[in-house]
């Protein structure tokens, strides 16, 4: 079974940059959407012309902002949206799709914002989203995907040292929280099979990063341990363009 991961960064305007292309190229199962940046009916209006999936949109309240959405080949014996927690529910960041032998599910983490004014905000939010994926377990084991806005380790961005403590996505405390996803159990199923490769799955639109890959890694596919087994392939597709960043794959054996 393949998942795909993808921060669009507005599915409106991807759509108009070969996104259905791009995702026939890819020939993947299941579909996941990060930034949608568009209310339920815009994302299906949006995704119209794509055939043979299922559609399903968590959007925010506040209109063109944030949004998440899955596409998925088989239907999912459930889906269910948000965490259930007033505070995290405002802005369509989760879903969570129920296959046969595990859940999917999709997250646009928060990002911590300019001058880190949200990183609190973010601290409260990892630490209830990893206690809801730990409730999900209790059921069945979990794949997680999308964009979690943190680079775990030196090697999955550029330039490190100027971002540690100081930028969005690479302070202690967020960095602190993706440990915890890993002393959870929960396996990066790229660095796992690729200790050592730099590979970027964003970058900034100034500057000509992409071109000079001066990138981050914060788009990940992570599996409950009892998956890792399953895990067959896994990849950052940095070659598909259409938003600031690229697809990120995962093969799942049956």
């Amino acid at each position: 079974m393949r998942l795909v991961s993808w921060n669009v960064n507005g599915i409106r305007a991807a759509m108009k940059k070969d996104f259905a292309q791009s995702l026939a190229a890819m020939e993947t199962d299941v579909l996941c959407l990060q930034e949608t940046k568009a209310q339920d009916e815009q994302v299906a209006e949006a995704l119209a012309e794509i055939e043979g999936y299922h559609l399903y949109s968590n959007s925010a309240v506040k209109k063109g902002y944030s949004g998440t959405a899955v596409l998925s080949k088989t239907e999912p014996l459930s889906v269910q949206y948000d965490m259930g927690i007033e505070e995290h529910d405002q802005e369509g960041r989760v879903i969570a799709a129920e296959f046969e032998t595990f859940y999917l599910v999709t997250v646009y983490t928060p990002n911590s914002g300019n001058g880190l004014k949200r990183l609190d905000y973010r601290q409260q939010w990892d630490g209830d989203f990893l206690a809801y994926l730990q409730d999900l377990e209790k059921q069945k084991p979990v794949v997680l995907c999308g964009d979690l806005n943190v680079a775990h380790k030196d090697i999955d961005l550029a330039r490190p040292k100027p971002n540690y403590n100081k930028s969005a996505g690479y302070t202690q405390r967020e960095i602190d929280a993706l440990d915890n996803l890993a002393a959870a159990g929960f396996v990066d199923t790229f660095r796992d099979l690729y200790p050592e490769q730099v590979k970027y799955s964003w970058w900034s639109y100034r500057a000509g990063a992409r071109a000079n890959n001066v990138g981050w890694r914060i788009d990940y596919f992570l599996v409950s341990g009892s998956l890792q087994a399953r895990v067959a392939g896994a990849d950052i597709l940095n070659d598909v363009l259409g938003s600031d960043h690229c697809p990120v794959l995962l093969d799942l054996a049956d």
